[in-house]
């Protein structure tokens, strides 16, 4: 796999450089694997599209990796065009003053009509200001959803659960049927995050910290979070949930296998299941609790964003937004949408592949959008959190004592929401 990524970024910078009239222009990105091979595919047809711009993507390893060299780049003057930017760290690039030109501005300077209502409503907001303006260019992006394994299911009688009360009246008899219930990946933006948004609860003051990073906290010890957790013990005690660890894949491969009945996992995962998965499976919407008033929300994106970079000359800025309006038209959302999982973020993209019947080929490939594009509510649209993905390290700490038995529920919340707001603290003292 290394041996044939390396050889197709080779062939990407080959293309990029065919033409010496072209103006030069770098995509430093935090993917591997099969989505790493497809932004060189990407990157393939933009540069045979047209003959002005020559794209190279370079991939710097992981999201975590790409992110801190990129900033590192910028304060030494060798910043590239674009950088992608995962979900945690979209308030640090954000925040980065001088560091990025505005997606929307960008586009809009360059004399395209860039309309943000063309975005589905979950993809919308996460990467924007506070105003709806576009920071950031949503790119791979996913929605957390339930996928469920059939069989589980007519073995034990019973309906897949729209609600978590019905999830805890089935549970019993999927458990009965041999079954492991549920499993979960990711808590954190699962089952904290995206908790916050499906009940339409407030994640932080100042907007969900879209307004400001001047004294802003997380609302971490909200009842229906931790009774959400306390739930989630509760299940796990009784053989109802199993919780495998703070890796993605330790909650994934039981689902793979045929043991579990419900795993909360990625829309984005549903590439790569197609061909683990041992058995037939399906997907429905990500639970809610139909007790909370307002429930029922849509949730917001996961994944990544490409963000432009300031600093640069306007030939390249031209043609960063050239790039963007290309990967955002409906034939290559719709491309990259079906090459890798990841949901089309534009409702052109959405009706091209539906017209064209892909969904009655794939109905999991829809769940994820149709999740996103359900009502939206005043807290549903995300979060802007400096620090955010050590915040997310003292979570996955944290959630791992409750599972083992080491702390209460509310002890782990206090301490979550204690530290987290001491990082949101420091994080407004160095934004900028």
């Amino acid at each position: 796999m290394i041996k044939k990524f390396s050889m197709a970024a080779m062939a990407v910078a080959m293309s990029a450089t065919s033409s010496l009239a072209a103006t030069n222009i770098t995509w430093w990105h935090g993917m591997g694997g099969r989505n790493g091979e497809v932004i060189n595919e990407v990157s393939q047809k933009f540069n045979a599209s047209q003959t002005a711009c020559a794209l190279t993507p370079i991939s710097k390893g992981t999201y975590e990796e790409a992110l801190a060299t990129g900033i590192a780049a910028f304060r030494s003057g060798e910043q590239p065009n674009i950088l992608q930017v995962f979900d945690a760290g979209a308030a640090t690039i954000i925040n980065a003053k001088g560091a990025t030109v505005a997606a929307e501005d960008l586009i809009n300077n360059v004399g395209y009509k860039f309309d943000r209502n063309a975005f589905i409503e979950g993809v919308r907001y996460f990467y924007a200001d506070s105003k709806g303006k576009f920071i950031g260019m949503p790119f791979n992006s996913s929605a957390p959803i339930m996928y469920v394994n059939p069989q589980a299911f007519e073995k034990a009688g019973v309906a897949v659960p729209k609600t978590w009360e019905e999830f805890e009246a089935v549970a019993p008899k999927l458990k009965e049927a041999g079954f492991i219930p549920m499993t979960a990946s990711q808590l954190t933006w699962q089952f904290t995050e995206n908790f916050f948004s499906r009940q339409n609860i407030q994640f932080a003051n100042n907007n969900n910290g879209y307004d400001s990073v001047v004294d802003t906290k997380m609302n971490l010890t909200d009842k229906n979070l931790v009774m959400m957790f306390e739930k989630l013990k509760a299940w796990s005690d009784a053989g109802l949930y199993k919780f495998y660890g703070a890796s993605w894949n330790d909650n994934q491969k039981p689902f793979e296998e045929g043991k579990v009945a419900m795993w909360i996992g990625s829309s984005g995962s549903f590439g790569g299941l197609q061909k683990t998965a041992s058995m037939p499976f399906s997907a429905d919407f990500l639970p809610y609790w139909s007790s909370i008033k307002g429930a029922g929300t849509n949730t917001f994106i996961g994944g990544a964003a490409l963000f432009a970079m300031a600093g640069k000359p306007e030939a390249e800025n031209k043609c960063t937004a050239d790039f963007f309006q290309f990967l955002t038209s409906p034939e290559i959302q719709k491309f990259y949408h079906q090459a890798t999982g990841y949901v089309a973020i534009t409702k052109a993209a959405y009706e091209l592949a539906k017209k064209e019947g892909y969904y009655e080929k794939k109905p999991v490939a829809e769940v994820g959008i149709k999740q996103l594009m359900l009502p939206s509510g005043e807290w549903s649209k995300g979060y802007r959190l400096g620090f955010y993905p050590q915040i997310r390290s003292i979570m996955e700490r944290e959630y791992n004592k409750i599972f083992s038995g080491e702390t209460t529920v509310q002890k782990a919340f206090e301490t979550i929401e204690k530290e987290g707001n001491d990082l949101l603290t420091r994080f407004a003292k160095t934004a900028g």
